[in-house]
């Protein structure tokens, strides 16, 4: 040993220690010190914050409680939409992936007559993460009874409470109110922020979408200190859930089951029935309809969910908001452009013949004879084609799609569930000029025999039952535009709205106001709306309308739009009934009777 003195070397060699040994021993008790001293380092500094969090989950777990969704009630507090309380089986994670599970599994599927199968795939498709694993659906109230009295036998299993939507009316107003399910795990990255849990849902359609933020309540929970085996020790607080506030609707109960039942024979079709004063909704039927409790299923079958999204019938569709062409319920329109644009004044007097030639066509009046020369009043009555050909041709394409828009057609019309509105169509020279929607500009010019037939509701005009309704509103109340709702609340910000004030004054003469207004009485009184007379009620005016149907090239479509009283209106219904040959005296005046005589004798 190098500088070493004779006493130590000497001291070294009883003690059996040799000098390099000692060094290397030395050095191996240095580096195991540093290795120590990095990781103690890297878990309590560099990752202290995350292990502690990781500590934590392992002793405290937070119990979810789900808030009950409001309910919603029609004008009267009748209720249309509920939630009630179900029961389910629950198991924690670890318990559903550990060494106990097999034996778990069958003991639940033997206490509770279910197939161990079907909670083993229960926990195979359960989402990753901390969560409870629902390994059954809706518990019947036996099964709840024998798992409640033996829950302390089953370690990590639960019975949970759960909330499920009810519409207990099944398919009456679906599309108008709507339906919730499960928020997927897409949507919880970002709905997170606002609230949502992994086991929540959400309003998809109607009503029930447009009022989510008034309808969902807030979540509640219970913090739980638990063993290392999942156990419970004891609740370490609790957090009340807040339930979601009530909605109370304009839709009326009884009239809306009045309307189902007068078009239930009608495969497809719509009604809308209106406050014409402020747009309150009364009653909103499409068909054909589906049934939202579908949606609160846990487990969907796939047939089903094919028939509901790609069936040719389109059972999810809202006909109430989506255009068809309306023939001459339309012709209200071209009155009022005649009228407006100045080339037909009030008390112009034409001759109507049994055709008359556009471009290469000849189009017919609907008697194949005429009517004489009439005005507009007698016009409305007697549904000629060959007066209006003559005042919409006369006015021009840009004069008709001027009303229209002015009484609400083209654009959507503001009501709660609109997100599906389509705004339909009324052609015109620009529109044509610029290809239609479907050709290069230019290609597609405007022709006379596209003005004759938009002039009678045909072929280049769609309009939806929403839209119809809110132009006879506007002719029913004397010229405001009203905007369709159901509920007193905007869906935004849940304040109260006045509606009244919501109106908009539409920029016709008063004389052109008072003209239709004779003239749709004409109609019911003695004319092609005859029907609609009863000694059950009050002066009705009307219009019917048979429409070609220019999409599918199918039977006619048949229309009825009537407002009631006819000089102090409290209703406006339109009732629409797709490819049904006979006419709109056939078949959308019955219906929209019937609605009728439901509201002034209920």
């Amino acid at each position: 040993m190098i500088g070493a003195t004779p006493l130590k070397r000497q001291l070294s060699r009883q003690a059996g220690l040799d000098p390099g040994k000692y060094r290397l021993a030395l050095a191996l008790v240095l580096v195991l010190a540093l290795v120590l001293s990095g990781r103690l380092f890297w878990l309590q500094i560099i990752q202290g914050e995350q292990n502690r969090v990781r500590a934590q989950e392992n002793s405290v777990r937070l119990d979810p409680s789900q808030p009950i969704r409001g309910q919603m009630l029609d004008r009267h507090g009748e209720t249309l939409v509920a939630s009630h309380l179900v029961h389910k089986l629950y198991v924690w994670p670890k318990q559903a992936g550990g060494p106990n599970w097999h034996h778990l599994r069958q003991r639940l599927s033997a206490l509770l007559d279910v197939p161990e199968e079907e909670l083993e795939q229960r926990r195979a498709n359960s989402r990753p993460g901390n969560y409870r694993i629902a390994l059954t659906d809706v518990l019947t109230p036996a099964q709840t009874i024998k798992l409640l009295e033996q829950i302390d036998e089953f370690q990590g299993a639960e019975v949970g409470v759960d909330y499920l939507r009810a519409y207990p009316h099944g398919t009456m107003a679906a599309h108008a109110l709507g339906y919730t399910s499960p928020v997927t795990d897409e949507e919880l990255a970002y709905l997170a922020r606002q609230g949502y849990q992994i086991q929540d849902r959400i309003g998809r359609t109607g009503l029930e979408a447009a009022y989510e933020q008034h309808l969902r309540g807030r979540w509640g929970g219970r913090t739980l200190e638990v063993s290392a085996n999942g156990n419970v020790q004891r609740p370490l607080g609790e957090k009340p859930s807040v339930p979601g506030k009530d909605l109370q609707l304009t839709l009326d109960l009884a009239l809306q089951q009045a309307a189902e039942k007068a078009i239930a024979k009608y495969p497809v079709g719509a009604i809308v029935a209106m406050n014409p004063q402020d747009g309150a909704i009364l009653a909103m039927v499409s068909r054909p309809a589906y049934d939202p409790n579908f949606f609160s299923q846990l487990v969907k079958p796939q047939a089903q969910l094919d028939v509901l999204f790609r069936s040719s019938a389109l059972p999810m569709l809202n006909r109430a908001l989506n255009p068809y062409n309306p023939g001459s319920v339309f012709k209200v329109v071209t009155a009022a452009a005649g009228m407006e644009s100045g080339m037909f004044p009030a008390e112009t007097k034409l001759d109507t013949i049994p055709c008359i030639f556009y471009g290469s066509h000849c189009f017919p009046e609907h008697n194949d004879e005429g009517f004489g020369e009439i005005g507009y009043e007698d016009a409305l009555r007697f549904s000629s084609n060959t007066f209006f050909y003559q005042v919409g041709v006369g006015s021009g394409s840009m004069a008709l799609h001027d009303a229209a828009v002015k009484l609400g057609f083209t654009r959507r019309s503001g009501i709660e569930i609109g997100f599906d509105e389509d705004p339909g169509l009324v052609g015109n020279e620009e529109w044509a000029a610029a290809g239609r929607g479907w050709a290069e500009p230019g290609q597609t010019p405007w022709i006379p025999e596209d003005m004759a037939s938009a002039s009678i509701g045909q072929s280049v005009v769609q309009v939806s039952p929403i839209q119809v309704a809110r132009a006879y509103a506007a002719i029913a109340n004397g010229g405001w535009l009203v905007r369709p709702h159901f509920s007193s609340l905007d869906p935004q910000t849940g304040e109260p709205v006045d509606w009244l004030a919501q109106r908009q004054p539409v920029d016709f003469q008063s004389e052109t106001w008072a003209t239709l207004q004779r003239g749709l009485r004409k109609v019911v009184a003695d004319g092609t709306g005859y029907g609609m007379n009863s000694e059950t009620l009050p002066a009705v005016s009307g219009k019917t309308g048979t429409a070609e149907d220019n999409s599918s090239h199918g039977e006619d479509h048949s229309w009825f739009a009537t407002f009631a009283p006819s000089h102090n209106p409290e209703i406006v219904v339109v009732a629409f009934a797709a490819n049904t040959p006979g006419g709109g005296s056939a078949h959308g005046l019955p219906i929209a009777k019937a609605v009728m005589e439901a509201y002034f004798n209920p």
